[in-house]
Order: C-alpha cells, then structure tokens, then sequence
C-alpha cells in the first residue's frame, strides 16, 4: 500500500520529479518529462507496479531527521538502527538534459545494513523491461544494470547493485561510519548508448548550488516568509527549464474523496497556473522567470484564438485524450486511474481574463510589449467578443451543463478592462471606447443576473442561489473592492454555506449535482488561502491569523501542500504537491504582509 500523501518528498530537475516515501521508497517517477509514463507506479498501485526502495534492513529502523538541504530539492534522511545511524541523500542532477535520480548513502557511526530493491516496471506498471548486467568498455569495466523496454532504457549504476530475484532486483549491503555508497539510475533512449556516469560529488554541488542561488533572489518577509519561499521553490521546480510551462502537480489520480471517482491527472500546463505564477513570481523578484513564463503562455496560445484550450502540454501541445489505466487499482483503491485530460476540450470563459491581468501586472512592472505580444492579446479579446453569450463550464471544470458561471463572466469583465488600461495607460494602440463599452454591459449585467439582492450575495451562477469560493476573485481583479457591501455579503453567505466545521472552506456544495460527478470532496486548500486574504484586506486580522496558521501547518515537515486537506482524517488529498495551493499561499502571505502584489485599482464605472 502506498504511503499517507503527506509522506512523500519531491525531488526535481526541472523536467521531471519523483515522490519518495518517508520509509525510502520511490514511488511515483516519469521519465524523462513530467507528462512521460512513469516506471515507478506504486503510488498508484502496488509494489509489482514500479519502486525503488533504499533503507536499513532491520525492521525497527526509524526516520531521526529528514529535511532539504537549505533551499534545495536535496532530500537528506537519517535513520538510526540498533546498530548505528546512516543518511541516505537523495537528489535529481539539474543541467546536461540528464534524466537521473541519485540515491547516496553515508554511514554517520556504527554500522547499518541497507536493504535494496528495484522493480522498474515502465507504461505505468503495465510492461516487463529485458533487465540484464551490462559491463562498461572502460578503464574500470564497471558493472551496469541495464533495463530495456521499447523506446526506452534504464541505467542503473552503483557499487552494490541488486540481484535478480522472482521479477525484481534485491540485495543487501552494509555501511559503517564514514562509508558511502552511491547509486545512479539514468533515462536514455534504447537506440542509444548508456550515457557516462555522473560525477556524483560534482552534481550534487551543482545541485545545492542551483537551488540555493535561485532562493536567495526570493523577496519574502513577515511570519510566513519561509513557507512563501519554499512555495515559490515549488512552482520552481514544477516548470520545465526549456519550454517554461509549468505543470500543475507532478502527479495523476491522487484522490480528492478516498475510494472516489474524483482522480484527475494534473501534469499538464494550465493557463490559469502560468499566469498566476507570473504574478507571484513579478511580486517576489523573479522578472526573469515572469517573462519566460510570459513567452510559454504566448506561445501556447499562437495560432487562431479560436483554437485557444485551458491547458496544454508542457511543450504546448494540444492534443491530451483522457484515458483510464484498468490495470492500476489507485491510490488505496480509487479508481479509475486517469492519464489526459478530457477537460483540454471544455471551453472556460474566464481563461483569457485571467492570462490578460497577468499582462497586464508585469506593464505595470515595466515589462514592455513587443509586436507579437499585444497583437495575440488583441486577438484573445476579439475571442472573449465571439463568445460573449456563451455559456461555460466554469473555473472548476464541471463535467455537467454549461451554465453562466459568474465567476466567468467576471473575468471576461477583467479582460476588457485590461485591454482599456493597456490603451489609457500604457500607450498601446486598441479600440478603447468599444472595449469601454463591451466591459460597461458586462458590468451590468453581472451586478443584474449574478448578484442576488435577497441573498445580498453575489452567486455560483446567474439565478442561482449556490455560493462559490471562486466569487472571492472578484476584488483580486479589480471589479469592486474587498470591502464593499457587496462583497462582504458574498464573504458571509461563504461562511455560512461553504465553511466547514472544521474552518475550512468547500469549493462549492458537491451535493447540488452541479458538476455532474458523485458527491464529495475535501475542502480545496486555495479556497481557504483566499478566505484569508479576503480577511487580511478587510481588517479581520484576528481571524486571517488563525486560518492561516491553520492552511500552513498542513504542510508536511518539508513545506509541501496537496490540492485538499481532510481535515478529520488529518490527511493529504488530491495531487501532490499542487502548485495551485502553493500559489494562493503566497497570495494569502502577501496580503498578511502587506505586500502590494501590483493591483489593479478598482473600476467602479463603465
């Protein structure tokens, strides 16, 4: 059985990542890309589904200290035995296009047997590589692992490696103080050569180095500057190094109601994800990475704005056919288990309204236009026109009826409303009275059909009486202030709708059918970040405090968010890590602090 979510570790190379357990165990690795079918499936399944599993020997072996180093993906663990203590340090070598996860152990006194094993089992557990011992035309000759399965190959080198037995590799070995012994287990394509061994003691230098150097530009502060930074590492280490798109979680099919049907496969690039990344990355120092950030959404969206999807690959490709995986019985027996995406097909209306405040922030941070990026964005509002009487299916992907989604309709206000300040403000060249005009009726229209005056709230949908965590958007964009009675209303009907008894707030009431799946979910942690900044920027201070107190100590001990938390079961749900709740975090530190995320002044009138 796969371990409590809140377990696992991430370690990445900026291509791709893995999850180790606390107990040593790698059970999720995709390779060589985020979206790549994994070799190592036991999170999603059982061990004869893929692991690589490194820890002492003896049964009554305990975890002293696990941590990274500083601000790195380094994973260092400590374990003690009856017969000594010895650190395993994990880590993925960044650079070189190198698709290897590194496993050292270092005996720190006594001595410690360690016990081996390796199931490498590729197409998400569903194939048997041809495994068999490969020696190196070398100098030293060293003894290679070599596992083979189609396109793709698998080095494994080390000192100690493994013996074949019943369909995977176990051995044993020992280390005493003062000993180490490494391991390397590198991805290459099968027609070519096996790769060099890396200089372990060099690539790990590099690695502390990169990560290290890439905190250090992080401005945060206040209470909660170590969670913001270690937040913002996250989103880091989510982003592929060349494209710049950003995967949503390095994960697929981690539960959002255990033993549910509510199991998506989030390694994909939302374009909601990658604007808000933007925004968080402008406000903590990172312009550099903003504007990659900026060039992937810009070139995702290339093309007839007609074609435009909310998500894409990590390169920007398009086509992401949902599929499920029989063979796979899920994490603790949720099934299905899912691979694509089908909601790449659903149109969300508020998608270019939030890609357009993201361009519009880094303007206002100095960030200049050139002749392709303001031409695209007069394009995408153009879409926004096209598809103004459209129904959608809303922020949180309903699989139900398209409905108008107030929310959305919000945020087709928000891209109008960009584009006139990009024309008054900025100097840009745009029909300025006529998106004056189209972001004028919209206005009108949602404080007439999304507002409920008896409710003296705004609601899910136009009509309705529902509530939605998502409404508490509206003053992030700008369309009225925190502190309107409007939307203080809409912060009590949260309270007294969505809020649990545990304190934390639903995404919206599952109960109501509205998203055409089975009831139940977890409250969704970025729900709850907004609520706190909802509070911190009307004065609650008292009751921001406490909420976020609460949101950050569920974070395990190396400052990592799922997409949910059961607060009952004091358990992880949903994708691990998220970079969702990880981004609404530092929204909710910003507000707590003060820190003046380049907001959009509110726009009271036409």
């Amino acid at each position: 059985m796969a371990a409590p979510i809140e377990d696992y570790a991430l370690l990445s190379n900026l291509s791709t990542g893995c999850l180790i357990s606390r107990r040593g165990s790698v059970d999720w690795l995709c390779l060589p890309r985020f979206d790549s079918a994994s070799i190592f499936a036991a999170l999603l399944g059982r061990e004869e589904h893929g692991l690589w599993s490194l820890a002492p020997s003896h049964p009554e072996a305990v975890v002293v200290d696990r941590h990274y180093m500083a601000s790195t993906f380094v994973l260092e663990t400590t374990w003690q035995t009856l017969g000594g203590l010895a650190r395993i340090t994990d880590f993925m070598p960044i650079g070189e296009s190198r698709s290897s996860l590194v496993r050292r152990v270092t005996g720190l006194s006594g001595t410690v047997a360690l016990l081996q094993e390796l199931r490498i089992r590729p197409r998400y557990g569903a194939v048997l590589p041809w495994v068999s011992r490969y020696r190196e035309n070398t100098t030293l000759g060293a003894e290679i692992l070599l596992a083979r399965a189609g396109p793709d190959a698998w080095a494994l080198r080390g000192r100690h490696l493994p013996k074949a037995h019943d369909r995977r590799h176990v051995g044993e070995f020992v280390v005493a103080a003062g000993e180490t012994a490494d391991f390397e287990l590198t991805w290459f394509p099968s027609h070519r050569e096996v790769p060099p061994a890396v200089d372990i003691d060099a690539a790990l230098d590099e690695a502390v180095h990169y990560w290290t150097l890439w905190g250090g530009h992080c401005r945060q502060d206040g209470a909660y500057g170590g969670a913001v930074k270690r937040s913002l590492l996250v989103l880091r280490a989510l982003t592929h190094y060349e494209t710049g798109g950003i995967v949503a979680a390095p994960t697929t099919s981690l539960p959002e109601d255990f033993g549910g049907s509510r199991n998506w496969d989030y390694r994909y690039c939302w374009l909601r994800d990658a604007s808000l990344t933007l925004e968080s990355m402008l406000t903590h120092g990172y312009e550099s990475e903003a504007l990659k950030w900026r060039n992937w959404l810009l070139r995702a969206l290339a093309g007839d704005p007609e074609d435009i999807q909310i998500m894409y690959g990590i390169a920007g490709e398009r086509d992401l056919p949902e599929k499920e995986l029989d063979h796979l019985p899920g994490y603790q027996n949720a099934r299905p288990v899912r691979i694509g995406n089908a909601a790449v097909s659903q149109y969300q209306a508020d998608v270019v309204g939030e890609v357009l405040v993201a361009l519009e922030r880094l303007r206002l941070a100095g960030g200049k236009e050139d002749h392709f990026s303001w031409a695209l964005q007069c394009a995408l509002l153009g879409f926004v026109e096209n598809h103004l009487n459209d129904k959608d299916f809303g922020l949180w992907e309903m699989r139900g009826k398209a409905r108008y989604f107030t929310h959305s309709r919000v945020m087709m206000w928000a891209a109008f409303d960009c584009g006139v300040r990009a024309v008054r403000d900025h100097g840009l060249a745009g029909p300025l009275e006529h998106w004056r005009e189209l972001r004028g009726l919209l206005r009108r229209e949602i404080l007439n059909k999304g507002f409920n005056r008896d409710l003296r709230s705004f609601t899910q949908t136009y009509g309705g009486r529902q509530a939605d965590a998502a409404l508490l958007a509206l003053p992030q964009v700008g369309f009225l202030a925190y502190s309107d009675q409007r939307m203080l209303g809409t912060v009590s009907l949260l309270e007294k709708e969505l809020l649990t008894d545990e304190g934390l707030l639903l995404r919206y009431r599952t109960e109501t059918g509205v998203d055409g799946l089975e009831p139940g979910e977890h409250p969704f942690l970025a729900c709850s970040f907004w609520l706190v900044e909802q509070y911190a920027r009307t004065d609650r201070w008292t009751e921001a405090k406490a909420l976020m107190d609460k949101l950050v100590g569920f974070s395990n001990e190396l400052g990592l968010l799922s997409e949910e938390y059961a607060v009952k079961e004091k358990r992880m749900a949903g994708n691990f890590p998220q970079a969702f709740s990880h981004l609404a975090l530092v929204r909710a530190a910003d507000a707590m602090h003060g820190v003046d995320r380049l907001s959009l002044a509110v726009t009271d009138t036409a």
